[in-house]
C-alpha cells in the first residue's frame, strides 16, 4: 500500500492539535500515546486486542523482537496496511513506542 502526501500531512497535522495534560509524561510522549490510542487503535482495535491488524498486546507481541518492531512501524509492511511511520516519527519515537507497547499501554 503506497501512503499518499494527503495522508501524511493529516497525519502530521494531529500532532498540533493535541491538548497537553499536567501528567508525568512529557508533551512528546502523551502525542505519543494519542497516536498509539487513535492512529494505531484504528487498525489495531481501541484496545489493541487486534483488528484489521494484529493484537499489539505484550503477550501478543513476545514472539517479535524489539528490532522487528521497529522496522514495522519505521518502513511500514508492504502489501499490508501497515504505513510506513518513519517519516513523521523520530528513532527515539519509535523505541519509545515498541517500549510502550512491550510494557502494554491501555
Amino acid at each position: 500500500m503506497k501512503v499518499g502526501f494527503s495522508w501524511l500531512i493529516l497525519a502530521a497535522s494531529i500532532f498540533l492539535v493535541l491538548p497537553v495534560s499536567a501528567d508525568s509524561l512529557s508533551a512528546r510522549q502523551q502525542e505519543l500515546e494519542h497516536l498509539l490510542k487513535h492512529d494505531c487503535g484504528s487498525c489495531h482495535g481501541m484496545t489493541l486486542q487486534g483488528g484489521l491488524g494484529s493484537s499489539l498486546l505484550p503477550g501478543d507481541l513476545k514472539e517479535r523482537s524489539d528490532d522487528a518492531l521497529f522496522q514495522a512501524i519505521k518502513q511500514g509492511l508492504p502489501g499490508l496496511a501497515m504505513p510506513p511511520w518513519g517519516p513523521l516519527l523520530s528513532d527515539s519515537d519509535i523505541h519509545w513506542l515498541v517500549e510502550r507497547l512491550r510494557k502494554g499501554s491501555m
